[in-house]
C-alpha cells in the first residue's frame, strides 16, 4: 500500500526564488494544458494527452511568450500536464458513473493569488543526498527536517508551500501491511460535538474520546486578526503580514487536529478488530448554520478516513453502518423507537422499560449491535467482509450477507 510521509524543509533565500519559479511555470503549464483540451473539444478534434504535452511544453519553450519554462525543472512541468489529464479524467469518469463518490466537477483554472502553491517530480526529478539533504533538479540541495526515517525509496516528492509561509516534502513510498495481533473485541462508534466519539465495546467497556474544540479555542484571536486584515489595504505589505499570521494561526489549530485525530484512531483500531460507524452524511449536515462551525471544528471526516487507513495497513476492519438506522431515538434494550429525539435531548428514559439512557452511549450501542447484525449470515455465522468494505470504502457499502 502507499502512504505519504511528510517533512518540513528549509531551502536558503535563492531556493526560494526558485521554488517560487518552479510553482508559477507548473501553475501555468496546468492552465495551458486544460485550455489546449478545450480549444481541442471546441475545434472537432481528438487529442491525445501526449500532444497536449507537446503542444504546451515542447513548443511553447520555442515561443518568446513561453520560454521562461525553459529555467525550471521539465519533470514539474510534465507532471503538472499529469494532473491536468487526470482531472479530466475523473471529471468523465464521474459524468459517466465509472467513479465511486461525489461528484466531480469540471477542473477549473489555477490562480497565482491561490496561497497554497505546489509542484511534484519524480525520480528523476530528486534524490536523497547522503548528507541528509534533498536534491531537488535545478534547485539544489534543501535542507530538511527529518523527523522520522523514510521505510524505503520514495516514488515520487511533492513540495507544497503552505498559506503561513512554510515549505514541506511530501513523499509517497510503498509499505507493506504489517498486521496487529487479532482480538476478539469488536466496537461500536458515535460521533458527536460534546465529545468527538462515544466508544462502546463488545466487552461492554465504554470510552468518551473528548473533543477539544481546537478551533473554538482560538476563535477569539482568529476573529481579532480577522478584523484586522479586514481594515488593511488591498494589495498592501500589512495586509499581507495580517494574512500570514491569519494563516499561521490556523495551521496550529489544523495541526493540532490532526495529531489528536491519529493518536484517537489509532487507539481505536489497536484496541479493535471490527469498528463500526455510522456513515453520516457530513457534507450535507455542515449546511445546517448553526451547527456548521462546530462540525467541522470536531472533523469528523478526517476522524473516520484515519480510521479507515490505519484498519487496511494494521489489518482491521472498519463496518459502516446505513446512515439512516436511528440510533440515537431506539432504545438499546427493548428496541422501543421513540417518535422525536431533538438535539437538545442529550439524557431520555424509555417509555417502554423504564430505563435511561445517555443519548451518545445509547446511540453507540445500536450501532455496534446493528453492525454486528449486519456481518452475520441467516444461519448466524460471522461473514467476512466485502473487499471494498475491509479497505475501508468511502461510499458505506454494506458486505453481502449469505
Amino acid at each position: 500500500m502507499r502512504v505519504r510521509y511528510r517533512y518540513r524543509v528549509e531551502p536558503t533565500e535563492a531556493q526560494r526564488v526558485m521554488l517560487a519559479r518552479t510553482f508559477g511555470c507548473a501553475r501555468v503549464v496546468f492552465n495551458d494544458a486544460l485550455r489546449c483540451r478545450t480549444d481541442a473539444y471546441h475545434a472537432g478534434e481528438k487529442i491525445s494527452p501526449t500532444e497536449v504535452q507537446r503542444r504546451v511544453i515542447t513548443e511553447a519553450k520555442a515561443t518568446p511568450e513561453r520560454a521562461w519554462l525553459s529555467e525550471v525543472a521539465s519533470v514539474a512541468l510534465v507532471q503538472s500536464v499529469r494532473d491536468a489529464h487526470r482531472a479530466y479524467q475523473n471529471f468523465f469518469d464521474s459524468i459517466t458513473g465509472k467513479r465511486r463518490g461525489g461528484p466531480v466537477g469540471r477542473p477549473r483554472f489555477k490562480s497565482r493569488k491561490d496561497n497554497r502553491q505546489s509542484f511534484r517530480l519524480t525520480r528523476n526529478g530528486f534524490s536523497l543526498c547522503p548528507n541528509e539533504t534533498l536534491y531537488l533538479a535545478k534547485i539544489g540541495d534543501v535542507k530538511v527536517r527529518w523527523s522520522r526515517e523514510l521505510p524505503c525509496e520514495p516514488s515520487s516528492v511533492t513540495i507544497i508551500r503552505e498559506p503561513d509561509g512554510h515549505y514541506y516534502a511530501s513523499f509517497v513510498v510503498d509499505v507493506a501491511p504489517t498486521p496487529f495481533s487479532p482480538v476478539g473485541q469488536e466496537a461500536g462508534v458515535d460521533l458527536g460535538i460534546s465529545r468527538l466519539a462515544t466508544i462502546v465495546a463488545t466487552t461492554g467497556r465504554r470510552v468518551d474520546v473528548a473533543n477539544p474544540k481546537h478551533l473554538a479555542r482560538g476563535q477569539r484571536r482568529l476573529a481579532r486578526l480577522q478584523r484586522e486584515h479586514a481594515r488593511r489595504t488591498q494589495g498592501g505589505e500589512n495586509r499581507a503580514k495580517t494574512r500570514r499570521k491569519l494563516a499561521v494561526q490556523h495551521g496550529k489549530v489544523a495541526r493540532a487536529r490532526r495529531d489528536h485525530h491519529h493518536k484517537q484512531a489509532l487507539t481505536l483500531v489497536r484496541d479493535n478488530q471490527v469498528v463500526h460507524i455510522e456513515d453520516l452524511n457530513i457534507a450535507g449536515m455542515v449546511r445546517n448554520r448553526r451547527l456548521a462551525r462546530a462540525i467541522h471544528d470536531a472533523g469528523w471526516a478526517q476522524f473516520v478516513r484515519l480510521v479507515e487507513e490505519k484498519a487496511e495497513r494494521y489489518g482491521r476492519t472498519v463496518h459502516k453502518v446505513d446512515r439512516w438506522l436511528p440510533s440515537s431515538k431506539t432504545c438499546s434494550v427493548c428496541g422501543h423507537v421513540m417518535d422525536a429525539m431533538p438535539l437538545r435531548v442529550r439524557v431520555w428514559t424509555c417509555p417502554g422499560c423504564g430505563v435511561g439512557h445517555d443519548r451518545d452511549h445509547n446511540a453507540a450501542k445500536n450501532i455496534l449491535a446493528a453492525g454486528q447484525a449486519e456481518r452475520r449470515n441467516a444461519g448466524g455465522a460471522r461473514v467476512s467482509p466485502s473487499a471494498r468494505v475491509a479497505m475501508g470504502d468511502e461510499t458505506g457499502t454494506t458486505p453481502d450477507t449469505a
